[in-house]
């Protein structure tokens, strides 16, 4: 099965490294983000990869003629100011019949593939959408008459789940993709919920993205463990 990393958007939060490259080639221990990306996949047996780009495509289109990795990967420039659901459906369309994989260019998580692809096939819905705890960014405090009683890191447990990528797409999504500047997340996703078509397959391990640059700096420190994070498990 194919997977489509959506790798085309600006990086506008994290300009300080998107000024010369898109964002899923910011350097996550000297290797882009996006090849962390792809490797959750190549690990779990998927390596048949469409790169959707936009934003300086040519500098993916460059990187990957350099690298090694015996994968499938195809390049598609699917417009400068497209957005996800029309980068999704140009993808699809290549082969209009099948099931795809979809993901973001610039989230990490140790997602069970398998497990996502079990889900989504018992629950016979056109489209799965990985569901995880938002990383913890700020400290929680607990007041009682002006006085503060704690203060601490939230925990992600304690937090409520949000769409983190890893998506199972059926072709009859297609026809929930309507428009060019649309983006999937607020346009095909809704209206698949509206026809109580969408499933949520709750990953409770490890997720993170890459919206600012504490976060890089985060992720590069868990990329120097023996096993990253975002593979341990699979």
């Amino acid at each position: 099965m194919k997977v489509i990393i959506l790798a085309g958007g600006y990086g506008t939060r994290i300009s300080e490294e998107t000024h010369d490259k898109p964002k899923p080639m910011v350097l996550i221990n000297n290797v882009p983000i996006l090849w962390h990306v792809m490797s959750i996949y190549a690990k779990q047996g998927f390596t048949e990869f469409i790169i959707a780009t936009g934003y300086k495509s040519e500098v993916i289109e460059k990187w990957v003629d350099k690298i090694s990795d015996p994968w499938e990967i195809k390049i598609m420039d699917t417009g400068l100011n497209s957005q996800t659901g029309w980068r999704i459906l140009e993808c699809m369309k290549t082969k209009p019949d099948s099931k795809f994989m979809a993901t973001y260019g610039d989230g990490l998580g140790n997602v069970n593939i398998r497990k996502l692809l079990d889900f989504h096939n018992l629950q016979s819905r056109l489209a799965t959408v990985t569901a995880v705890r938002p990383p913890a960014r700020f400290g929680v405090l607990s007041t009682q008459n002006g006085l503060v009683t704690r203060f601490g890191e939230k925990l992600q447990a304690d937090a409520g789940w949000i769409n983190g990528g890893f998506l199972v797409l059926e072709p009859r999504v297609k026809d929930y993709i309507v428009d060019a500047l649309e983006p999937f997340e607020t346009g095909a996703l809704p209206r698949l919920v509206s026809d109580q078509q969408l499933s949520a397959f709750q990953h409770e391990g490890f997720w993170c993205p890459m919206d600012t640059l504490r976060e890089k700096q985060d992720l590069e420190k868990i990329g120097k463990m023996s096993t990253p994070s975002w593979l341990v498990g699979i």
